[in-house]
């Protein structure tokens, strides 16, 4: 039986593998091996859209190496799957961790151990990477530091766990039925959602039938967690939807990427999201009657027929970029008295 889905977490295993103990050449040359040359490397702001392997190790990777010498990758989900348009994706996600020595992105370092998620997608073909669309959490970085130039987050801001049920790097073989049914009940839930506030009020998005009462709602530093159906509401979609109220009117403009794996589901693009900032601003931003476009990219993790844990990721830097605040700028003048530079701190056995 074909499956190419377990075959593709087989051979980004090495990948992953050479980043647990981040070794410059090892990691490198699994970059080379793996990723095709001309492959589309969308990243966060500030790195914007690359192509292929050696320009993502050189702007991406070899500075927060240097940041961080003891660098390491830690995934605790990997999933693979089809999408509705064909394409075949791994979605991992996880974080980086090292000791913060020297500025990274002028983020002044910490000489602490610091955490960074990731949530970074592959599109696989002919046993290759074809494209890669990934998000890291920069501002969790700046918090970490405090050096967080911009308004403090509604919800809660933690290292965010992996799955409470430890099962988030599913093994093979692919079990074409339930990841459908996953899928399946992922987009369900989104298009209930996107019943308010043009069809009703609340009640419009049956959140009750879709979401366990006891769901964690991990959303990207600026947001912050949300425990429950009310956390959610409360620290994320209600300043959301009051900012963007035509929230998902645009969707024939956009490519969003469903796939399921096991009792997970994940979606990617790039972006997958396009709404008008109006009413009184969001995260702190006046409104600019600006229409913006989001990069988000998810996991799902359903339990007894319900949605239990929810990893959100959404570049919000290029949000502030699209509406013209650039967070880096402040950054720099909000940490100026700060002395800049490398920490003389021993690493690792040092």
């Amino acid at each position: 039986m074909n499956d190419p889905h377990t075959e593709h977490k087989a051979l980004i295993a090495p990948l992953r593998a050479a980043m647990v103990d981040f070794d410059a050449d090892i990691v490198r040359n699994a970059l080379t091996a793996l990723v095709a040359g001309d492959a589309p490397v969308h990243m966060p702001c500030p790195f914007g859209s690359l192509a292929g392997p050696d320009a993502l190790y050189e702007i991406c990777y070899a500075p927060l190496f240097k940041a961080m010498p003891d660098l390491e990758r830690r995934d605790w989900i990997v999933l693979g799957g089809e999408t509705e348009h064909g394409g075949h994706w791994i979605g991992c996600g996880g974080h980086y961790l090292g000791t913060f020595v020297a500025p990274w992105l002028d983020i002044p370092p910490t000489g602490h151990l610091t955490h960074m998620r990731f949530h970074e997608f592959y599109r696989f073909k002919g046993g290759r990477i074809v494209e890669i669309q990934t998000l890291w959490d920069i501002p969790e970085v700046m918090m970490q530091a405090g050096a967080w130039p911009m308004a403090p987050s509604l919800g809660l801001e933690f290292c965010i766990p992996g799955p409470a049920t430890l099962d988030g790097i599913v093994p093979g073989p692919h079990d074409a039925g339930q990841a459908q049914a996953s899928r399946d009940h992922i987009i369900a839930m989104l298009t209930h959602m996107r019943r308010h506030p043009g069809q009703g009020g609340p009640e419009a998005m049956e959140m009750p039938r879709f979401w366990h009462p006891r769901m964690n709602w991990y959303g990207p530093a600026g947001i912050g967690t949300g425990r429950g159906i009310a956390g959610f509401r409360n620290w994320h979609q209600i300043p959301f939807l009051g900012a963007m109220p035509d929230r998902g009117q645009y969707a024939d403009e956009v490519t969003c990427h469903f796939f399921g794996d096991g009792p997970y589901a994940a979606v990617t693009g790039w972006p997958n999201m396009i709404q008008t900032v109006t009413d009184d601003g969001w995260l702190g931003v006046a409104p600019a009657g600006q229409r913006i476009t989001m990069c988000s990219l998810d996991f799902w993790r359903i339990e007894d027929g319900l949605i239990r844990e929810n990893w959100v990721m959404v570049d919000l830097l290029d949000v502030w970029r699209q509406l013209g605040v650039d967070v880096f700028a402040r950054l720099r003048e909000f940490n100026k008295a700060r002395v800049p530079g490398r920490i003389a701190f021993p690493v690792g056995a040092g």
